[in-house]
């Protein structure tokens, strides 16, 4: 049963459908945007739906990217880049990588990570893609740099067992993330030694 006026519970209702947003946060926020004048809440509505019509993903690697369409990411329009492919779960992930400096190559972006629980299976991420990158790109090291929990894990021992047979050096990130954390929290001296302590990826 709706506690506010319609359109007052419609927003907090909204916001709280945002990740990690829970029903006191998103009240909060519901009631401070109320308090921005007009203008303030105009341009942050234009800001969202310009971003929506701007950006895209790169339709090689599937990080954020500006245009459409054929549009490429920065990254891998960089000629200078290495042959080697950092595969992460999402395009936040590659922020937190780059902030390290300890790494040149290119990234591939799977958009999740392998959850039984929540119906997300190797179908549903960009896997078929990464494959398809291989050869054309000439990658001679895949880095497997999913996040430190339960998810992370079983997408990288599946990519690991597909990728090992096709001849490449398949890398995992070494320890020194916190097990359960998210890569965009890492810094970047904990980040940047667990590139530099990664391991190859056992079949």
């Amino acid at each position: 049963m709706a506690v506010y006026a319609g359109p007052v519970q419609e927003l907090i209702d909204e916001l709280g459908r945002l990740p990690g947003i829970g029903p006191k946060s998103a009240q909060r926020i519901a009631f401070h945007l109320l308090k921005l004048s007009r203008d303030d809440a105009a341009r942050l509505a234009r800001t969202i739906t310009d971003a929506k019509d701007k950006v895209t993903f790169c339709h090689l690697c599937f990080n954020i990217a500006e245009g459409s369409g054929e549009a490429l990411c920065g990254i891998c329009s960089d000629d200078r880049r290495d042959s080697s492919l950092l595969v992460v779960e999402e395009p936040r992930d590659i922020v937190a990588v780059e902030r390290t400096g300890e790494y040149r190559g290119r990234y591939h972006v799977l958009q999740g990570a392998i959850s039984p629980i929540e119906g997300v299976g190797p179908d549903q991420l960009r896997v078929k893609e990464l494959l398809g990158r291989l050869d054309d790109e000439g990658v001679q090291e895949i880095i497997l740099c999913t996040n430190p929990n339960i998810e992370g894990e079983a997408t990288a021992l599946y990519l690991g067992r597909l990728l090992k047979p096709l001849g490449l050096r398949v890398t995992r990130i070494a320890s020194g993330l916190p097990v359960g954390g998210d890569l965009e929290y890492a810094d970047e001296l904990t980040l940047g030694r667990a590139l530099e302590g990664r391991r190859d990826v056992d079949a």
